[in-house]
């Protein structure tokens, strides 16, 4: 097999999009329009005249050397991941040095291991276990290990830190499969706590609608994150998310409002392409948390994706620490309340197009703490 690669259209880009089964959202041409501050471009796989891959490349520049960049493709490209990926990956590398990148970094969207809900549970509960890797994964995916050893091979470097979260999009998620389920099946699934929550929420007529009031759920975000201590994203990165996201698809982005007795108590984002259903923020108050409405966001945007017919709703990224002392731990055994596994990607890499430049670059990078 010999592929080219070369600029594509966002039309032709999203026409692709539209064949595959399950795609990243941060791989659709609209979300370039998101991501303002770095330029950014389609590219495409050919197979002769057939358009046989795709990827969005966002381009980062280096200070003081804005001509060269770092060329990034977040859970992407879209390609046959399941073939000899140098065919696939050394055309990208000729393309994009070819066009002043100095490295690129990709993170395939290809499991390595899975964990089931109860296997995690058993591994929070066990002194000994640290980690989730310090446990015998319930399935491990050949595609997935070729992948790495076949990067690992060709020169690439993995990006992706010890505690699972970093610089990047996390290697480990937390996922729910949804293909031949039912409602009363995934109910079965979550532990007597979630079920015991999502009681709770409707005894208290907690209502969640469908909505469009970004700023009530930026009010408490904001909310959240002083409570939380994180920084929050401005009310306009929403509002350019929301209209790039919808002008690609009306159904691809929703926001999920929680009211009790008039007062809102959770909100929650999904972006949906194809199969493929994910939580992408929440907020909370701090008052009426015994209402549960993050919990009753939670079951909605399940049933609305199961209905949807996707495979999978995916509750993003977790740490794999299990020890009951890490601060992450809460945030795993809230989502593995939900039933569901957790998952471990291959994560990212980067290739060094220009070494010199690369290790400037990361040298800088580690001074600013990333």
């Amino acid at each position: 097999m010999s592929l080219t690669v070369g600029p594509i259209s966002a039309a032709e880009h999203l026409a692709f999009v539209r064949t595959q089964r399950s795609v990243s959202f941060l791989q659709t041409p609209a979300w370039s329009s998101v991501k303002t501050e770095w330029r950014s471009e389609s590219l495409g796989w050919y197979d002769g005249r057939q358009l046989v891959g795709a990827g969005l490349v966002l381009h980062r520049p280096v200070p003081r050397l804005e001509r060269l960049t770092l060329a990034y493709l977040a859970e992407g490209p879209v390609i046959d991941w399941t073939g000899e990926i140098d065919a696939w990956l050394d055309p990208l590398a000729d393309y994009l040095k070819a066009h002043g990148a100095f490295a690129i970094r990709l993170g395939p969207p290809v499991s390595t291991n899975t964990w089931s809900a109860a296997q995690v549970k058993e591994g929070v509960a066990d002194p000994d276990i640290k980690r989730l890797t310090d446990m015998s994964a319930q399935w491990t995916n050949p595609v997935g290990v070729r992948v790495a050893s076949r990067l690992k091979d060709a020169g690439w470097l993995p990006q992706n830190p010890e505690d699972g979260f970093g610089v990047g999009h996390p290697q480990f998620k937390y996922e729910i499969p949804l293909a031949g389920k039912t409602e009363d099946d995934l109910l079965k699934g979550m532990n007597q706590l979630w079920r015991r929550n999502l009681k709770k929420a409707a005894k208290a007529g907690v209502e969640v609608t469908v909505g469009e009031d970004l700023k009530a759920f930026h009010d408490l975000y904001v909310h959240t994150a002083e409570r939380d201590r994180f920084t929050p994203r401005p009310l306009r990165y929403f509002e350019i998310m929301f209209a790039a996201l919808r002008a690609e698809d009306p159904e691809r982005i929703k926001l999920y409002l929680a009211r009790h007795q008039g007062d809102l108590v959770a909100a929650t984002i999904m972006v949906r392409v194809g199969a493929h259903a994910v939580y992408s923020y929440g907020a909370s108050s701090t008052e009426k948390r015994e209402v549960r409405g993050s919990n009753a966001c939670q079951w909605r945007m399940i049933r609305d994706s199961l209905a949807a017919g996707c495979d999978v709703y995916d509750l993003r990224g977790i740490t794999p620490t299990l020890h009951a002392d890490d601060p992450h731990v809460g945030l795993i055994q809230f989502k593995v309340g939900t039933g569901g596994e957790a998952v471990r990607y291959v994560g990212e890499w980067d290739l060094p197009l220009r070494p010199m430049v690369y290790r400037t670059f990361d040298l800088y990078m580690k001074r600013r703490g990333r």
